[in-house]
């Protein structure tokens, strides 16, 4: 068994404190929220699937109150971390198996297509387009395709850079490649906590029902 790299490392800190951030959001909404707490019902299962639906009204509430500029950066970070992973899971299974659902090495005129090349194009297409329209509430459905054209582009940063296919070498595995993924997975992270918090003060503090007070 090899041994972990930093780029293992950094991954697994990445997705460990997300997993961790998105537990203690859960179980502070359940303690804060309508559903009652195990101590105090028999249906413990029930009360946390109630939870977790008030969780999801409060992300989803959060984010509808976020500036647009915000929602927009969250979007192309949870893309742009979504596309990385996707991207190297399905590469690895395309070197194993040969595809990967429809997914497969393409080659024209002998020569192999690169997923940089549609991660350039998409990139440019939806930045293109941002900037050409003018209604700015566009701009977060823009982000989502940006950061999947960035992601596939900066994936294949070490070939752009060392002018040669070292994707599968060492030289392929660049840290600013994982630094990038950690930083789009905590900065993503962080902008959600902040819609999460807006929520929070909408449903729970404000319209919401308190715990405890139920409905007549």
């Amino acid at each position: 068994m090899r041994a972990p790299t930093k780029t293992d490392l950094l991954g697994a800190t990445a997705v460990g404190v997300t997993i961790a951030a998105v537990g203690q959001e859960y179980l502070t909404i359940w303690r804060r929220g309508r559903a009652p707490l195990p101590t105090e019902t028999e249906h413990v299962l029930e009360a946390g699937a109630e939870a977790a639906r008030e969780t999801v009204e409060i992300a989803v509430t959060g984010y509808r109150l976020s500036p647009l500029r915000e929602n927009s950066l969250l979007n192309l970070m949870v893309s742009y971390a979504l596309t990385a992973g996707i991207v190297r899971v399905a590469t690895t299974m395309i070197r194993s198996r040969g595809s990967f659902g429809p997914f497969r090495n393409r080659t024209v005129s002998g020569r192999h297509i690169h997923h940089f090349l549609p991660g350039i194009a998409l990139a440019f297409l939806a930045g293109g387009a941002s900037i050409v329209s003018r209604d700015e509430g566009l701009d977060p459905w823009f982000a989502v395709p940006f950061g999947v054209g960035a992601a596939l582009t900066l994936d294949e940063a070490a070939l752009l850079i060392e002018l040669e296919d070292v994707y599968w070498s060492e030289e392929g595995i660049l840290s600013v490649q994982a630094t990038l993924g950690t930083m789009s997975l905590l900065g993503g992270l962080a902008l959600t906590l902040r819609a999460l918090r807006r929520g929070e003060r909408a449903v729970l503090d404000g319209g919401g029902v308190e715990k405890g007070a139920g409905a007549a």
